[in-house]
């Protein structure tokens, strides 16, 4: 049962219609802004594009893949075995925790945000608690535990491009930024909620079984495509395409549930904004200027207030559009300088649309303001452990 405060009363038919008319305008934005581009400076947009298209294809498998592991009960046995084998709260939570950085890290911050928001929302309400720590948890952990793999942020592998590493390489630098962000942003979240995780219950519900079957299959298969692979876009796509394929074919699916959950609208026209900024970045010396009188400190701040400002995928495709000085401590300012405002990152929005999605009101006034507080110091430890590396 949810708390009296967790629930929300439906937006009715007008919010419903005006949200899909939302990111269809958003979609058009975006291609006016391509087009622009491209009619303005072919040779830069095209470069622009080369650069961008890759992760935008990779977030779309990776959300597929996530999709048919969704329907596999794999997300939903997760949170079953949670409030099963977690009755005290602060165990819940650092579950929790754990289960949102390693999603994050496998199968990309929006795959996180999208299919456990309603896992750990039931996980709450099977206790008989709130839901929101451990919502707020998801959003902030989701942010900043996309620091480990190129594919666990669409922005790693626009800045990847430059660094010609393979996933392995890359997670041998960024693991321990990794670990700092998640335990500092994780461990914040969790002391100012600690009066509400107090309480130990035991739940009635018993742990769901998992289909050990096409979903995880796709899984592994797209994990080790991301982390052997230096451009893993097309085999995850070709992976996730496959599986949702099948799934469509035996009916087990619907063409319109996997438009819905893709978002393609946002996509698309996030899509186009990255590339006029690429565009953008590769004809005006600005911002590369800017970051050239920077150290890792001030390129990973320059990033955390340009992501707040135009989201992190065109700040990324604008700051990252020449090869940048400090590439990595770029990312952590792109990666975990969303958790300082909604406009940040794609996650927020997705976070939001699913949470609502379960009858929930997204905690969002209270995420904001742990994410103002836990960002500086989140990525003063990731820069910290980033220097321990030796690694810019």
């Amino acid at each position: 049962m949810a708390m009296p405060d967790d629930r929300s009363h439906s937006d009715g038919g007008d919010g419903e219609r005006r949200r899909p008319a939302q990111a269809w305008a958003l979609a058009g934005g975006g291609g006016l802004l391509l087009l622009g581009a491209f009619v303005a400076e072919p040779r830069a947009a095209h470069a622009a594009t080369a650069q961008v298209w890759s992760p935008f294809v990779l977030v779309t498998g990776l959300i597929i893949v996530g999709l048919v592991a969704d329907e596999d009960g794999l997300f939903a046995a997760l949170g079953y075995r949670l409030a099963v084998l977690a009755p005290n709260g602060f165990v819940l939570f650092a579950g929790a925790a754990v289960v949102v950085a390693v999603v994050t890290a496998v199968l990309n911050l929006d795959t996180s945000v999208v299919f456990l928001s309603p896992v750990l929302v039931y996980a709450a309400r099977s206790r008989g608690s709130g839901s929101a720590p451990l919502l707020v948890v998801c959003i902030l952990v989701s942010n900043a535990g996309s620091l480990l793999l190129p594919g666990s942020n669409l922005t790693n592998l626009i800045v990847l491009g430059h660094l010609h590493l393979s996933g392995g390489g890359f997670a041998s630098r960024m693991a321990l930024p990794w670990i700092g962000s998640v335990l500092v942003t994780a461990g914040i979240v969790g002391l100012v909620g600690h009066r509400e995780l107090r309480t130990t219950t035991r739940t009635a519900f018993p742990p769901e079984p998992v289909a050990i079957g096409l979903g995880v299959f796709a899984i592994v298969a797209a994990t080790m495509s991301v982390v052997v692979l230096r451009d893993p876009a097309v085999p995850v796509v070709l992976i996730g395409a496959g599986a949702v394929a099948a799934r469509l074919v035996t009916g087990r699916e619907r063409v319109d549930h996997v438009g819905a959950v893709l978002g393609l609208p946002v996509l698309v026209g996030l899509f186009g904004l990255a590339v006029a900024l690429g565009t953008l970045g590769r004809t005006w010396t600005g911002p590369s200027a800017a970051l050239e009188h920077l150290g890792p400190a001030g390129t990973a701040a320059f990033a955390a207030v340009a992501s707040v400002l135009v989201n992190n995928l065109p700040a990324a495709a604008l700051l990252a559009a020449r090869t940048p000085p400090h590439p990595f401590a770029l990312l952590i300012g792109l990666d975990i300088g969303p958790n300082l405002f909604v406009t940040g990152s794609l996650a927020w929005v997705l976070w939001w649309r699913t949470a609502r999605a379960t009858g929930t009101r997204p905690p969002v006034a209270r995420a904001v303001v742990l994410g103002v507080v836990c960002t500086p110091l989140a990525m003063a430890a990731a820069l910290l452990l980033l220097g321990v590396t030796g690694t810019r």
